[in-house]
């Protein structure tokens, strides 16, 4: 008999068989493909199953599953992610070093969270914590990796149209297969738009906060020799997704006569060849992304005309970027009791980019190019049946050059490493595993003309990280769970701060400041268990419990801070789910996610409220099709995506009261989805 377990998204077949055999859920993110049950490592993965049932399309839909994650907008959608309190909140003209990475399949788009669309993603794997040991300095706090459905010889092929409020709609078409007995392929098309839930007045328009989204790729597999596999992978991603997200009364109703925009569109390619011999086996990595954004607002938020001590402003930035990667690892045989991997990476980028200013007398340009290389490996020892020690380590050397059209240079050249050295025992019924982990995040400058020269450098920073996790299941095995508590403390914290000046005509003009605070510590712990009550009722929960701070810090403005809880990191955050059978054909789908408030920036006090969102699924499914009728955020509550604070835009009040303003996050909606697999 096989009972089907839903592991916060992950769709978990466990055979109650007298030889207690379970079927795993893989992990690839890792130096080696590992067992999630096993891996010595606080991960969540979320797989097709559960992002067709929350009816997702970007990874913003389903980041509030994973426990101690957040994200924010000021963009189009969420594309900035935060793990246990750490990562970037926005990127305007300056360059941005990511504390999360987030791979596609292999390459790496790490700070371009526009191209995490969801459609043919065979899951999306989660990894807390440091993960610079086999990633490197973008994943000072974690990394989130999607994984597309690979082209072989075991593949199901899938026509969805979904139609929904707000205008929306979606066509998508998966299908693959054999071109010969050693080739195969899979493509995949989709086509996203939606109007969004943002009403300009002025513009009598619904759709200038809208999305517009299309995802393509083709993956090819070829099966050379019974040692060698080439896999080769083309994306294309072009999103055109309007930006007309703040209002002066935070109500969602837009005055601008010149609404923003989101763009991105990115081609990749990326080349794997796995070569496997007795003594071990060779993989090679080779990719590369030419990426082209472009991100405006219009800064007034309002129309000529408005108010007479009106200012009318737009701020536009465009931005080209170019990255090739080589990853080179060697690795013992899979059988081997020590297993061991040695790993040479390479990486150069080329970025440059322009900001288009009301205020600005000319436009500004810039130049960026950071490269690294890096060697690696790590090393399991087997002390018995059940104990295993592993050990790794990374050096990265970092180097960039910039120069922008006002006359800054800059050449900074770091050399950092990380690594780990984790125990763990094996049980009958789960593992537990304690670990001391090091990341780090590379220094960088900021290039802004109105930052002082005392402030325009800023450190690297380190992260160490103490955890201990214990991975197990219950009840027959009907149920399992998953504990990590940990302990990280951050040395030369980089703080994302701003400044405020006042314009000649007495509005206000903010830039963006990066600086290093003395200390911080990102203490908590992440649970997740599932447990099949019946063939009919499952029944799924995670929880985040975080206490974030940093202090010893003066900012921009000069205040000094002691103490004060991190940006972005809410004390708590939790999910829970319920899948139902209520018929052979028909299952019932509801889940909630939820969080505590927290501030938006660390430079400002403003907060997002208490957070409590509903979805719900009901879903027909008959040899191959499927009926999906669903809502997201059931209830209709008002809650926030991004925040403001500490000044003025609002010529009404003649610019002299502070006000807090606020990006209003999707209301409710509903919508139909037909399914066919064939």
């Amino acid at each position: 008999m096989q009972k089907t377990l839903l592991a916060s998204g992950v769709l978990l077949a466990m055979s109650a068989m007298a030889d207690d055999n379970i079927e795993t859920i893989q992990v690839t993110a890792d130096y080696t493909v590992q067992n999630l049950q096993t891996m010595a490592a606080s991960v969540s993965i979320v797989d097709n199953q559960q992002i067709e049932q929350r009816q997702a399309r970007h990874i913003e839909q389903i980041l509030n599953i994973a426990a101690n994650v957040n994200f924010n907008s000021g963009a189009s959608r969420g594309r900035f992610v935060q793990i246990r309190g750490i990562g970037e909140r926005s990127q305007y003209a300056e360059p941005i070093n990511p504390s999360v990475g987030l791979l596609v399949d292999d390459v790496d788009m790490s700070g371009l969270g526009g191209a995490a669309t969801l459609f043919d993603v065979a899951q999306v794997e989660i990894l807390r914590g440091p993960q610079s040991s086999n990633t490197g300095a973008a994943a000072l706090a974690g990394m989130v990796k999607i994984t597309t459905t690979a082209a072989d010889a075991n593949q199901t092929s899938l026509l969805t149209a979904t139609a929904a409020g707000k205008d929306t709609f979606n066509l998508g078409l998966a299908h693959g297969g054999a071109l010969t007995d050693k080739l195969f392929y899979r493509f995949a098309a989709q086509q996203f738009q939606s109007d969004g839930f943002v009403y300009n007045q002025y513009l009598d328009r619904h759709d200038t906060n809208g999305l517009d989204e299309l995802t393509s790729r083709l993956k090819l597999r070829y099966l050379a020799t019974e040692q060698l596999t080439l896999d080769m992978g083309l994306h294309f991603f072009d999103v055109d997704n309007g930006y007309d997200a703040f209002s002066l009364d935070n109500d969602g109703v837009t005055r601008s006569d010149e609404p923003g925009f989101d763009r991105q569109q990115t081609r990749a390619v990326d080349l794997k060849a796995r070569w496997q011999q007795p003594w071990g086996e060779v993989l090679t990595i080779v990719t590369h992304s030419n990426t082209h954004t472009a991100y405006g607002y219009d800064e007034d938020w309002t129309y000529v005309g408005f108010h007479p001590w009106e200012y009318q402003s737009t701020d536009h930035y465009s931005r080209q970027r170019q990255q090739s990667t080589l990853d080179v690892r060697v690795s013992s045989p899979a059988t081997a009791q020590n297993a061991w991997v040695a790993c040479v990476y390479w990486s150069d980028a080329d970025e440059s980019a322009q900001r288009q200013y009301t205020y600005s007398e000319q436009d500004y340009a810039s130049t960026y190019q950071p490269s690294n290389l890096a060697v690696y490996g790590q090393q399991q020892w087997q002390l018995s049946d059940s104990w295993q020690l592993t050990g790794a380590l990374r050096y990265d050397h970092y180097q960039l050059t910039f120069n922008d059209n006002s006359g800054f240079t800059a050449k900074v050249s770091d050399s950092m490493l990380g690594g780990k050295l984790v125990l763990d025992m094996t049980l009958p019924s789960g593992m537990w595993y304690a670990g001391i982990f090091r990341g780090y995040k590379a220094g960088g400058f900021n290039p802004d003309e109105n930052v002082s020269e005392a402030k325009r450098y800023f450190a690297p920073e380190y992260n160490w990280n103490l955890e201990v996790g214990v991975k197990g299941r219950f009840a027959d095995d009907a149920g399992f769970f998953r504990l990590a508590v940990f302990s990280m403390q951050r040395q030369d914290t980089q703080i994302a701060d701003y400044d405020v000046q006042q314009r000649g005509d007495g509005t206000a003009e903010f830039f963006d400041v990066i600086a290093n605070a003395d200390n911080g510590f990102n203490n908590g712990l992440e649970l997740e268990t599932g447990y099949q009550v019946n063939d009919d009722l499952y029944l799924a929960a995670s929880v985040g419990l975080l206490n974030a701070q940093y202090g010893n810090y003066t900012t921009a403005r000069g205040d000094y801070i002691a103490e004060r809880q991190q940006a972005q990191a809410p004390d708590y955050t939790y999910h829970v789910g319920m899948r139902y059978q209520l018929t052979d054909a028909l299952s019932l789908y509801l889940d909630a996610d939820g969080k505590a408030d927290y501030y938006f920036s660390d430079g400002h006090n403003e907060q997002a409220k208490r957070l409590l969102l509903v979805n719900a699924n009901l879903r027909w499914q008959q040899e191959g099709y499927s009926v999906s009728l669903w809502a997201s955020n059931l209830t209709d509550q008002t809650y926030y995506t991004r925040g403001f604070g500490g000044f003025s835009n609002d010529p009404r009040d003649f610019y002299e009261t502070p006000e807090p303003y606020y990006q209003l996050g999707n209301g409710r909606q509903f919508g139909v989805t037909l399914d066919y697999q064939f």
